[in-house]
C-alpha cells in the first residue's frame, strides 16, 4: 500500500482514468461492431454510414490516448477496405 500522500493521491486518479478510459475504449468498440454487423449483413449503405461514424470515434481515441496511432489507422484502413469491398 502507497505510504505518500502523493502515492495515494495518484492511486485516486488512476481509478478515476481507468473508468474515463474503459468507457472510451468501449465507446469506440460499440461503433467498430457496428460497422462489422452493417458488413455482415451486406448492406452497403449502412455500413458506409456505420464507418462514418466510427472514423471520428478512433480518432479521438488517439487524441485522448487509449488508442496507439498506427492500431487506429489498421483498423479505419482495414474496415474502409471491407466496406468497399461489399458488392
Amino acid at each position: 500500500m502507497a505510504n505518500h500522500q502523493s502515492a495515494k493521491k495518484r492511486i485516486r486518479r488512476n481509478a478515476r482514468r481507468a473508468v474515463v478510459n474503459g468507457a472510451r475504449v468501449s465507446r469506440i468498440r460499440t461503433h467498430v461492431k457496428a460497422v462489422e454487423l452493417a458488413i455482415a449483413s451486406g448492406d452497403k449503405t449502412a455500413a458506409q454510414t456505420a464507418l462514418k461514424a466510427a472514423q471520428p470515434e478512433l480518432a479521438r481515441g488517439v487524441r485522448s490516448g487509449v488508442l496507439p496511432k498506427n492500431t487506429a489507422s489498421r483498423k479505419m484502413s482495414r474496415l474502409s477496405a471491407r466496406v468497399k469491398a461489399i458488392g
